[in-house]
């Protein structure tokens, strides 16, 4: 089995505690996100688990923990992008969360650091020449910490449409991605650093730019020193080429507030929900009711 911790919420930077506390006591329940009664009782045996992939936009909170996670075997995708609080306006300052990057890097290797440069956004002001002055002023920072950048361009949902109105209007036509991943292709090779996509429909092969795994079984069979026997998750989209993984995060939970986000539905809800936590709990979110179903989750020993 393979943990995502998440691709639904920043459980790192925001609910860490609630993770160790969860990692104690062995198992966390999970609603399913279309059927809030039905819930899924996930164990967290080391023995079952063969990864765990943290997903976050700051690790800080999760470095005097490591020693926690001495039982099983992970990686961190951290997202690092060159926008201002305009567009992430509830992040920490970027200079905090590259020192908290190059910490974890040395902790654990920079084969289990992976940089994310997304999601780009093309705009008049967000433009070729904006991204590859932020991309190479990060990468000099990154390059000595990570192997790998991850790039993905917006995806225009119309709640993204929507939210990202104060920023002019988009510009994310197949010729301005080209253009601009040419650039960043150029900059990735210079650093040493290799580039790939997370679920992109345009085909950027031709600069070297190669359809990636966020979820990566042969990352994982190089740092667990095993084969995995896995497949695509049938449960991400058509483009995604990442392999099964089981997801313990739940939407409207994050506070970062970016103004991309796909995994919130209203501030509101997120401040609800934020109300509702409660570290103590099995559930990231609530409490279990008279009316949940909670079934165990099948999983085989790796």
């Amino acid at each position: 089995m393979i943990l995502s911790v998440s691709r639904r919420t920043d459980i790192p930077a925001f609910y860490d505690e609630w993770f160790f506390n969860r990692l104690q006591e062995g198992y966390v329940l999970v609603r399913n996100p279309m059927n809030a009664h039905q819930v899924s009782k996930v164990s967290l045996d080391p023995a079952l688990i063969d990864c765990i992939c943290f997903w976050t936009k700051d690790p800080s909170r999760m470095l005097p923990s490591l020693e926690l996670l001495a039982d099983y075997h992970y990686y961190f995708q951290i997202t690092i992008t060159g926008y201002d609080a305009q567009v992430e306006p509830g992040l920490a300052s970027k200079e905090e969360i590259v020192a908290s990057f190059k910490e974890l890097a040395k902790k654990l290797g920079k084969a289990r650091t992976i940089w994310r440069y997304d999601p780009i956004i093309i705009t008049e002001k967000l433009n070729k020449a904006f991204h590859l002055r932020q991309f190479a002023q990060l990468a000099t920072l990154l390059a000595d910490s990570t192997e790998k950048c991850v790039i993905s361009f917006v995806d225009l949902y119309k709640k993204t449409k929507r939210n990202t109105k104060s920023l002019g209007p988009l510009l994310m036509d197949e010729d301005h991605i080209l253009d601009l991943a040419a650039g960043l292709a150029g900059l990735a090779q210079a650093f040493g650093l290799t580039l790939e996509t997370c679920s992109e429909q345009v085909d950027l092969t031709p600069f070297g730019i190669k359809p990636g795994k966020c979820i990566d079984d042969a990352l994982i069979s190089r740092i667990t020193g095993r084969p995995l026997k896995t497949a695509k998750d049938p449960n991400q989209r058509q483009h995604c080429g990442c392999v099964t993984s089981i997801d313990i995060g739940t939407y409207n939970t994050c506070a970062h507030g970016c103004i991309y986000c796909y995994a919130n539905f209203s501030p509101g809800a997120v401040r609800r929900n934020l109300k509702r936590h409660n570290p103590l709990s099995p559930l990231l979110v609530g409490e279990i009711g008279p009316d949940d179903r909670v079934i165990e989750r099948k999983v085989r020993y790796p």
